[in-house]
Order: C-alpha cells, then structure tokens, then sequence
C-alpha cells in the first residue's frame, strides 16, 4: 500500500499530507512527513495504528517536539499527533490525576500544584508533553515523572489498547519499560500539601532552570544522558554529560549553525540557517573528543529521526 492519502481511506481521519516537521520541533530544523495524522479518539487511534501496523507502514508519534531533532530528509512514513481534545483532557479526583499523553506537562504541574497535590512540582521547567514525558521518563536532580504514577493506558503498534499497572512498571533514568508505541493516557497518585509551598517550589525550580540553561535558544534541552558509569574519571561525584563536554574544551563549539551553548554545556542551540546536519554533526564531534579525552560514550538523549 502507499503511503500516501490512500493508505487513511474509510478511516475519516483527519490528516495532512507533505507536512513540514521542523516547525514543530524547539529546533526548527528538518525535513518533511509525508502523512501527520490527528486522530479523534482512541479507537479511531487504534484502527490508524491496526492499518500501518498491517501494510508495514513506519510510525512516530509526534507530541511537543521538545526533545526532537528530525533529519533534514524527513521522514517515510505517518507521523501521529494526539492534539485532539481527547488525548488533552484532565481530571482531578481526590488526590488522583487522570490526564491525556497530549496534555502540556508544564500546565499539568502548574494545576496540581494549585490544586495543593504534590508530586509533579519538581518536572517544573521541562517542556514536554505527558506522554513524551512518561516515555523518556522526564525528570532531573529534583525527581522523575515515573515515581508518581499509577496506571498508564497504552496502545500496540497493531492497534491493541490496554493498561500498564503500577507493579508492572519500572522506571530508571531516562527511560521505562513502556514498549507500546502509543501512550493515551496516564494516572497519576498524588499527595496533599500546601498550594502555595508547591508553588513556592515550582517557582525556585523553574528559575534555577531559567538561570543556569540556555531556554531561551533554539535547542532540544539536554543532548546527553548523564554517565553512568564513571570508572574512568577520578572524581568523587560523577560527571555530568555537560560537566565532561566543558572539560573536554567544547563549550562554543560551532559547525554550520549548530552551536555547544557557552551557557551550559549539555545543550547544543541552533542559529539561524542551522539545519539538521549541522546539529548532527556536533553531537558526533562532541561524542568523539569526550571519548578520546575521558573513555566515557556520552550517549543521546535528544531524540532523532528517523
């Protein structure tokens, strides 16, 4: 089957076609989707996913584009946005939060915190959406998103749709044992506390953040994930990703439009006329002085596609 308009017939779907991914990504940069699919509900979801799972047709689900970095050659296949309002949807009971993967994370911590619901405040300042956030296991040196959830609701990549319990997930830096190709929605269990100390928190957090990262540049927040392993290096706290790219000497790096921020290391900003091979091209350099110099494989966290 194409992959073209043809492939969605008799799914009254909405969907653009030849679609320019770029400017929906914090970079800005890269090339075209030849199908961005809107679906309206999730069994309408579940047959989008049932019909390129059946012709072998290669999916991305698109949700912020924060932590994103398409190749300038686009890519071949559906991209999925679940920016319908049934995938934006929240509810508040008791301590409990039930929000859509398409929610806006940083508005999910602003109506907790206000609600007096404690739990989400230290995700204050990264940008995502509540699925992109739940799959990559978003968080930093204040707490991850995984510790507070409950119950998440997924779907297969041929279309099946079921629940993730508490005692079956396991969430690690920057990552979770989630497999599905699709979160739809997810269960926070939350706890009662004062609305204005959660806000106090929300606010010195997301000004730390504003003061020592570059949040204002064109950029896909942190490149690396953090070592794990610090074998290699001396020190008595590991290195951090930007901590080992600032001793490697690469702060202001620039190839093309692609630049190391000289504002915090562990983020690479792009200039105008940077493209997708610029930014590429850095993240390589980098990798490579930083192995050279301290046996250490910084790997991405910036997620590419294809």
């Amino acid at each position: 089957m194409p992959i073209d308009s043809t492939l969605l017939k008799d799914l009254n779907l909405r969907h653009e076609c030849d679609v320019h991914l770029g400017p929906r990504t914090w970079y800005g940069v890269g090339g075209h989707a030849l199908i961005v699919a809107h679906p309206s509900s999730v069994q309408q979801l579940s047959a989008l996913a049932a019909r390129c799972h059946d012709a072998s047709v290669p999916v991305y689900v698109l949700g912020s584009g924060a932590n994103l970095l398409v190749a300038d050659q686009g890519v071949q296949g559906v991209v999925v946005c679940l920016d319908d309002p049934c995938f934006e949807n929240i509810d508040i009971n008791g301590s409990t939060v039930t929000v859509g993967a398409g929610f806006n994370l940083a508005k999910l911590v602003l109506e907790t915190a206000k609600a007096g619901l404690g739990g989400l405040e230290c995700l204050a300042g990264i940008p995502a959406s509540v699925g992109g956030a739940v799959r990559m296991n978003a968080g930093g040196s204040f707490g991850d998103i995984g510790q507070a959830i409950r119950r998440v609701m997924v779907c297969g990549a041929s279309g099946q749709v079921y629940y993730r319990d508490r005692d079956d997930l396991i969430f690690s830096y920057r990552k979770t044992n989630i497999v599905a190709r699709y979160i739809l929605e997810v269960e926070f269990e939350l706890v009662r506390e004062d609305p204005d100390e959660l806000m106090r928190q929300v606010k010195e957090i997301f000004l730390y953040k504003k003061v020592s990262q570059p949040l204002a540049d064109h950029s896909a927040g942190c490149a690396f994930k953090n070592p794990t392993d610090d074998a290699h290096i001396p020190d008595k706290k590991p290195p951090t990703a930007g901590q080992l790219i600032d001793r490697a000497g690469l702060k202001g790096l620039r190839i093309g439009g692609a630049e190391v921020s000289p504002r915090h290391a562990n983020f690479i900003v792009a200039h105008p006329g940077c493209t997708a091979n610029d930014i590429l091209a850095v993240i390589e350099r980098v990798q490579d002085q930083v192995s050279k110099r301290f046996g250490v494989v910084l790997e991405r966290e910036v997620v590419v596609w294809p």
